[in-house]
């Protein structure tokens, strides 16, 4: 499945709440700001809201700026992002702006969702029955494997941002914050309160735009079980980036690895034949420069852009073994090994049997193939 990367944007106060305070709606952002997100939202495939914002707000969530709209067309792009809302009851308004204005529009639902909103829309609205439940998972795969989206703009509201953050599914929070006070008890907040990923996210830009300050932050926990997280694909591209740092080999892949703790800390990283070593792969590498008894191991994540390896001749004990041995039961890779020098090699295999939690994102396989092309077929080539 290919998820598309998805951008939270919101614009609070200084004292945390959002600029949706009821019919004395107060607005937050500038002028300089509006066009800022102008310029998001045509960088954007879609555009989503929650079913909350579009009763209360009524938006119609177009792209304003004409030269905007006319660099997509250019680029054979719809003159809009695609509109999307998310409604378990389809209970939204059929005379809503958000129907009736901009390009193509879609809404996921139930199945009881879509029984109720079925003749009530526009004929060009589709709207996607996901069974009994919404779950979000099931919408973000559906938007990229069938809508195509792989950058998605989710402009509220606080309950839609609060379940994508929690779910590790926000891939970067663009928070606006304005220089003035709220104060109204009652007002919303841009999260509800529940469990969110452990750590600290990663503050990657801030600015001022007019006279608000834009904050840019993106996860760094990693996911948990089987399940990926937006921050499990950010440190996967890293250890793919890493193998190109290797030393070239006629007899050995170019692999990248991280090892990072549950709260997004980066313990280690290491790539194949680090430090001069001919026969070390990046496991070992990034592993050997941990204490062994570091008990963070424990719930760490290893990031690996080759499936670690489950048998070798340059050492005694295969990578697969090494992540096992350390304590490490989850592991985040992007490639299977192929048969170029192991036949049959099956390192994954060895993970999950002893219990750990694989999870192969092949997304990110050609990026791991790149600085290997020199060994592969033209057939496995990237």
């Amino acid at each position: 499945m290919a998820h598309p990367y998805v951008l939270l944007s919101a614009a609070v106060s200084l004292d945390g709440f959002l600029d949706d305070t009821g019919p004395q709606r107060l607005l937050l952002s500038g002028p300089e700001d509006f066009d800022r997100v102008d310029e998001v939202r045509a960088a954007s495939d879609a555009i989503l809201v929650g079913a909350g914002t579009l009763r209360t707000d009524n938006p119609r969530l177009l792209v304003y700026s004409d030269e905007r709209r006319a660099a997509r067309v250019a680029a054979g792009l719809p003159e809009y992002p695609l509109k999307v809302t998310v409604s378990a009851s389809g209970a939204l308004d059929p005379d809503a702006l958000f129907w009736h204005t901009g390009g193509e529009k879609a809404v996921y639902t139930t199945d009881s969702g879509a029984e109720r909103l079925r003749g009530s829309l526009p004929a060009d609205v589709e709207v996607v029955a996901l069974g009994p439940d919404v779950d979000w998972r099931a919408v973000l795969a559906h938007l990229g494997d069938v809508k195509g989206v792989r950058r998605l703009m989710v402009e509220g509201g606080g309950r839609v941002h609060t379940q994508l953050l929690r779910q590790g599914l926000a891939d970067e929070l663009q928070l606006v914050v304005a220089p003035l006070f709220v104060g109204e008890p009652g007002a919303p907040r841009m999260f509800g309160p529940g469990a969110y990923p452990p750590g600290r996210m990663r503050l990657v830009e801030t600015r001022p735009v007019g006279d608000v300050v834009l904050l840019r932050y993106v996860p760094t926990a990693p996911g948990t079980g089987a399940l990926a997280a937006a921050a499990d694909r950010r440190w996967l591209e890293t250890a793919c980036e890493l193998a190109a740092q290797c030393p070239p080999s006629r007899t050995a892949f170019s692999v990248g690895a991280v090892v990072v703790a549950a709260d997004g800390t980066e313990l280690a990283r290491g790539h194949s034949r680090e430090g001069g070593d001919p026969v070390v792969h990046a496991e070992e590498a990034a592993l050997a420069k941990l204490d062994p008894a570091d008990p963070r191991l424990a719930g760490a994540t290893v990031y690996s852009s080759l499936e670690p390896c489950a048998r070798r001749a340059s050492r005694p004990a295969p990578c697969a073994r090494l992540i096992l041995d350390a304590g490490v039961r989850r592991v985040v890779t992007a490639w299977r090994e192929p048969d170029t020098f192991v036949q049959a090699a099956d390192g994954n295999a060895v993970l999950t049997e002893a219990g750990a939690d694989v999870v192969l994102l092949p997304q990110y396989e050609d990026l791991a193939k790149a600085p290997n092309a020199h060994l592969l077929s033209p057939s496995t080539r990237p």
